[in-house]
């Protein structure tokens, strides 16, 4: 049987005995001893043995090194946080004080995590928003009660809480929790993911779970490769005796913040339940920048009152496992308190703290990174200076190629339609300041000009086009003039969808039958074989006539059929008291409808 080198005493150690080996902290379990005939569990003779180089450096020279180099050198398949436990209560004492150190001094690697990332919670009660998720009647909850979990797709806004959602899922069903982001991992990378779990499974009988960050980025292809896992939904394994075994299921979490019907594959989806994550509300970001400011406080420096000592702790780490945090029900009676204040920190007043939720806009990464630039700041900094600093630091929420650009352009075509003008204006002005193209928006207003004011007034298709040429040859700054000349004058015109409704009942018509044939007589004729079969007979030319003549334009199967309807035509509108009322109250200031009765009596 093979042996391998352990990595702390460098002593050889059978392959199937490394993890008692290393957990006994080197006592037993050397390959040695088995050459020599004695005992596995005979204890070995430690004072003689010698360390592996890295662990025969000073400790006071690199506390945080020796630390790093012992939680990281063991070669386990368990869980590594219980592993580790285990042997720091069994290695030597000159490793756990060494260990001991590194925790008192942390390196500057710890320390430069941002302050999103050390105050994630750690389990689901501390898990702020996605009440619908996360609620006890969820159907997600319910799941996890029972032990099953299936394969997530999580659909939401950056910081609405998708990895630590997925982390939390994990744990909460004790299986080991793989991470990969698809922006900087391959197919490679995933395969090996594959193979660790059935190792895990093999020697720790645990199941895994896959998140994949960003699963969007992967094409189509690359895409396909989840799908025999996912829809088998387990891992096959075989024993000693190549006998197969199906030990556990394998599941795979995604989450991306683009449209899952368009970025991911139709196969993909359908072994996967999409679930959305909503932008957590003004409450819950509120919730949990009072609660991380109570737990930094918890952290920072404090005066003991007995002996004058002080206790100092960098700000933001994590507090000791004794120290109890804020719950999220005090945190919520927190936020809702209308003065707070925390001495310590005097730069983080009301105004500054309302100014955090906002600008963060549902995204609670944005809302810690600003708190934590607050916290940074000098405490007797003028609040109008701070303030300033902190609208500079956030960027616009606008992806160009994301859903906001698609949502925001319909916000401002709805708009249009339903003339309010306002309305219009605002998404016109969101557009043009997040950096959008005006081309793109020019030309919507021309498909506009036709969709929604159409035949009602026959100026404004040249005008979008004589926008959509000035932003041609003008360009920005001085086109958003020219778009907004458009916008205001597409809102206020009547609107007519006679010709677009028109275009679509016929559509509607020709998909039927694509091979009716042409009537006759409204054929082209243009060579003596074509007249000679009867094409064109019977056509009257209207022009020759003092009188309306009738032709037979349609095919036979549509006779009788209007798709270009007359004006005032209302057979396919509908009434709806409720809407009428709802506008009435909310647009007309309380009063009916001028058209009511007459429209009624259409109706």
């Amino acid at each position: 049987m093979s042996s391998v080198s352990c990595p702390i005493c460098l002593q050889p150690v059978l392959e199937e005995n490394i993890n008692k080996h290393l957990d006994s902290g080197c006592n037993t379990y050397s390959a040695s001893s088995h050459r020599l005939g004695k005992s596995s569990f005979q204890p070995q003779n430690t004072e003689s043995k010698k360390l592996a180089p890295i662990f025969s450096q000073t400790r006071d020279k690199h506390p945080s090194i020796l630390a790093e180099s012992l939680s990281t050198s063991t070669l386990t398949t368990q869980d590594t946080f219980t592993a580790s436990k285990k042997r720091k209560s069994q290695m030597p004492s000159t490793f756990r004080m060494s260990s001991k150190r590194s925790k008192v001094m942390p390196s500057n690697s710890a320390s430069a995590v941002p302050l999103a990332e050390r105050l994630r919670p750690q389990c689901l009660e501390d898990f702020f928003g996605q009440k619908h998720l996360t609620g006890p009647d969820s159907l997600l909850m319910n799941m996890l009660d029972n032990g099953i979990i299936g394969s997530l797709i999580f659909w939401g806004p950056p910081g609405c809480g998708k990895t630590t959602l997925a982390r939390l899922l994990a744990q909460r069903v004790d299986c080991n929790f793989k991470e990969l982001s698809a922006t900087s991992s391959g197919m490679s990378d995933v395969r090996a993911v594959f193979e660790e779990a059935k190792a895990s499974l093999a020697l720790t009988g645990r199941g895994t779970i896959l998140f994949l960050d960003e699963v969007h980025r992967f094409n189509k292809t690359q895409q396909d490769i989840f799908l025999p896992f996912i829809e088998k939904g387990q891992i096959q394994v075989c024993d000693a005796r190549n006998a197969p075994q199906l030990l556990t299921k394998w599941k795979m979490i995604g989450a991306t913040t683009e449209n899952p019907s368009f970025k991911l594959t139709g196969a993909l989806l359908s072994r996967c339940r999409v679930l959305v994550l909503e932008r957590l509300t003004d409450n819950d970001i509120r919730d949990i920048i009072f609660g991380a400011v109570e737990r930094v406080l918890v952290s920072a420096p404090r005066e003991e009152t007995s002996e004058g000592a002080t206790a100092s702790t960098p700000v933001g780490t994590e507090p000791s496992t004794s120290q109890k945090f804020l719950s999220q029900s005090e945190s919520s009676h927190a936020s809702t308190s209308c003065h707070r204040s925390f001495p310590p920190y005097p730069q983080l007043t009301d105004h500054i703290m309302s100014s955090i939720v906002s600008l963060s806009t549902g995204d609670a990464r944005t809302a810690l990174s600003l708190l934590e630039l607050a916290l940074a700041a000098k405490p007797d900094m003028d609040e109008h200076v701070l303030l300033t600093s902190l609208r500079r630091s956030v960027s616009a929420s606008y992806d160009r190629t994301g859903d906001s650009h698609y949502d925001t352009i319909s916000a401002l075509h709805k708009s249009i339609r339903g003339n309010h003008g306002s309305a219009a204006m605002y998404w016109l002005a969101r557009m043009l300041t997040a950096g959008e193209d005006p081309l793109y928006i020019a030309r919507r207003l021309v498909v506009c000009a036709s969709e929604d004011i159409g035949l009602a007034d026959r100026h404004a298709l040249p005008l979008a086009m004589a926008a959509l040429q000035a932003c041609q040859v003008i360009g920005m700054p001085e086109c958003r003039i020219n778009l907004a000349h458009c916008v205001a004058y597409l809102s206020e015109a009547p609107k007519c969808t006679r010709a677009y409704e028109a275009y679509n009942r016929a559509e509607e018509a020709a998909k039927l039958d694509m091979t009716a044939p042409v009537p006759v007589a409204v054929r082209n004729a243009p060579t003596a074989l074509m007249k000679e079969l009867g094409y064109s007979e019977g056509y009257s030319y209207n022009p020759s006539f003092l009188h309306p003549v009738h032709n037979d334009y349609l095919p036979i199967t549509f006779h009788g059929d209007t798709f270009l309807r007359e004006v005032g035509d209302l057979s396919d509108k509908v009434w709806d008291e409720q809407e009428l009322l709802l506008w009435e109250q909310e647009d007309n200031g309380g009063r009916p409808w001028e058209g009511r009765s007459s429209a009624q009596r259409l109706h």
